[in-house]
């Protein structure tokens, strides 16, 4: 027994240690994120990102309004966002949720009963976020070079609707803005450019 016990704690050690490789150094980490912001705001913009043991921490102070969110090692493919401090509690809570486990519909939902009940605080502006993705194997670990990489732009306007704005329920054409989620708190304009090869 005592045997199996050891195997298991060694073979948990190397499961671990193989996580811990997969976080890449802070600078490429950095840079990474950063290509989701605008150029003339990467310089000012705080980055959150993952330490050894892929606790999110803050990699970078910021100077503007903008926070940047570095690829996360345990999920597929690459993903990196920027969005305005405003929208932080609100993203902080979706990722507080979705590490307790909580599906995309069980976060929507809570976050909305909080949001009307004044416990989320939700910009009272409209903010943006800017996502920018590759397909697993596009994103170098080792110079932070990104090929075919792809950026879209969300401006959340909470409780907004297709009437309040004047923007239609779904895009009826390259790159037309429309509105996602009427009426909730996670209204917002989508803007999806169309697809095409590039790298940064």
């Amino acid at each position: 027994m005592k045997k199996i016990s050891l195997s298991l704690v060694l073979a948990l050690g190397a499961a671990c240690s193989i996580a811990q490789a997969q976080v890449v150094a802070t600078d490429i980490q950095i840079k990474g994120a950063l290509m989701a912001a605008p150029s003339e705001k990467r310089e000012g913009a705080a980055v959150l990102g993952y330490n050894q043991e892929g606790e999110l921490v803050q990699l970078r102070k910021g100077a503007n309004e903008l926070i940047c969110l570095a690829d996360d090692p345990a999920q597929k493919g690459f993903s990196v966002s920027c969005y305005h401090q405003d929208l932080e509690p609100f993203m902080a809570r979706g990722r507080e949720l979705r590490k307790a486990g909580k599906s995309t519909q069980e976060i929507f939902d809570m976050r909305e009963k909080e949001a009307v009940a004044g416990t989320l605080k939700l910009p009272r502006q409209p903010t943006t976020l800017f996502v920018y993705t590759a397909a697993e194997g596009n994103f170098d670990t080792g110079t932070g070079a990104v090929k075919e990489g792809y950026l879209r732009y969300v401006v959340y306007i909470p409780f907004a609707t297709s009437e309040s704005t004047g923007l239609p329920l779904k895009p009826e054409g390259p790159a037309m803005p429309w509105i996602m989620h009427p009426g909730t708190h996670g209204a917002h304009i989508m803007i999806s450019p169309p697809k095409g090869g590039g790298s940064q």
